[in-house]
């Protein structure tokens, strides 16, 4: 049963969005200030399983002439599309190594918003990646009319793991980087200029039970889209990471939400929140500067090593540091701390009042080292009982004797 709501909804802003589905249908939903608020539905194909894509990009910019969307099919076909009247432009194949079978489906696709060849300013520029990890860039011009011939670039090709499915596949702002990850693949970032790898995570650590969660990434998105070192990753087992490659290869921030796996992350544009999706169809925003968790944490700039977490009950606002205590002076109990000299000559007695306790505790060793000691009288029933002992083998012996005899 779909999920209902008794709120009215109040109309949406001025947009259109394109959606698409298992089925191969491309649904344009528009809505005007002129018509309420109510969203319009234009449908664009027909309804064919075999069709049903896998992926979707778009180069949608203010500033590009062309304005293109990329489709990736079931079929293995990756058509660009109109988004104005949905007419296919261009459609291309996605084998294009020999060694890549046709049931290795598209997992990821972008459409580059800036060009990367030296095509006209009719070309597009495409990132795919298979479920094996074959990834390509290729670019393509798009002809004015559809049906027209194609010009293309030769595909440049690599392979971005060696085991497991890629499941998500993203390009960060500057268009220079990418990152994969998938079931059994950890993330991992490349530089797409000359197609090397130049990061790859670390599974995190066992947790107090000893158990050790497998490596299954569902989606990635990029924190800022300005900065390639900062990227959040969902995990089937519900977890939700923040990586910086600039600090370590493990999560820096790492926490669970809900019980069912994560199935989307975006971010915002202010570059500091972070959209979360599960499969039970929850969505919430988290802010991933702060921890919300009343801890204060203590870290070593240099090092970047945690030193210490204190729990503090309440959700914390704000945390200043007093300047006129040292490291070690800090009194835990508010009570005032007397002056350097009294502290240092408390220190100088106890030094001498452990000296005198270590000289009292050494003579008294002397001494009972120097005592005579007794020496301890065995008691009657044990001796009894090992005459007893020694009776009974000398009556064997003897019967032992006389049956020789």
């Amino acid at each position: 049963m779909p999920r209902t709501t008794t709120l009215e909804a109040p109309g949406c802003p001025p947009f259109r969005a394109l959606t698409f589905d298992v089925l191969g249908l491309v649904k344009v939903v528009e809505a005007r200030s002129n018509q309420g608020g109510i969203p319009k539905v234009v449908v664009w194909g027909k309804p064919d399983a075999s069709q049903g894509v896998l992926a979707a990009s778009s180069n949608d910019h203010e500033f590009d002439p062309v304005r293109l969307v990329a489709v990736a099919r079931k079929s293995g076909l990756v058509e660009v599309l109109s988004p104005i009247n949905g007419d296919v432009h261009a459609s291309i194949p996605n084998i294009s190594q020999s060694d890549i079978q046709p049931q290795d489906a598209i997992a990821g696709l972008y459409m580059f918003r800036k060009h990367r060849s030296k095509l006209s300013s009719r070309s597009c520029t495409l990132l795919t990646c298979t479920i094996k990890g074959h990834a390509s860039l290729r670019s393509v011009e798009v002809p004015e009319v559809p049906g027209d011939s194609l010009s293309r670039d030769t595909p440049t090709t690599w392979n971005v793991c060696g085991a497991g499915d890629i499941v998500c596949c993203e390009v960060d702002g500057s268009e220079n980087y990418a990152l994969f990850g998938g079931k059994g693949v950890e993330v991992n970032v490349w530089d797409l200029e000359n197609c090397t790898k130049i990061w790859n995570a670390k599974s995190p650590a066992k947790n107090s039970l000893g158990i050790f969660t497998p490596t299954w990434f569902t989606s990635a998105t990029f924190l800022n889209k300005d900065d390639h070192r900062k990227f959040v990753a969902g995990t089937n087992s519900h977890q939700v990471r923040l990586y910086d490659i600039s600090a370590q290869r493990r999560p820096v921030i790492s926490f669970n939400f809900r019980e069912t796996p994560i199935k989307a992350v975006a971010e915002d544009l202010d570059g500091n929140t972070v959209y979360v999706g599960n499969g039970s169809g929850d969505l919430a925003s988290v802010d991933i500067r702060t921890g919300l968790d009343s801890y204060l944490r203590i870290w070593d700039i240099k090092s970047r090593q945690l030193l210490s977490a204190v729990f503090l009950k309440q959700h914390l606002t704000n945390v200043v540091f007093d300047s006129h205590i040292g490291n070690e002076e800090i009194a835990v109990s508010g009570v005032p701390l007397p002056p350097k000299e009294q502290r240092d000559a408390n220190a100088t007695a106890d030094r001498d009042a452990e000296d005198s306790d270590g000289d009292a505790e050494e003579s008294d060793r002397e001494t009972e080292a120097s005592l005579p000691v007794k020496r301890k009288k065995k008691s009657k029933e044990h001796s009894g009982s090992k005459k007893l002992k020694f009776k009974k083998r000398g009556k064997r012996l003897k019967e032992e004797s006389i049956d020789a005899s």
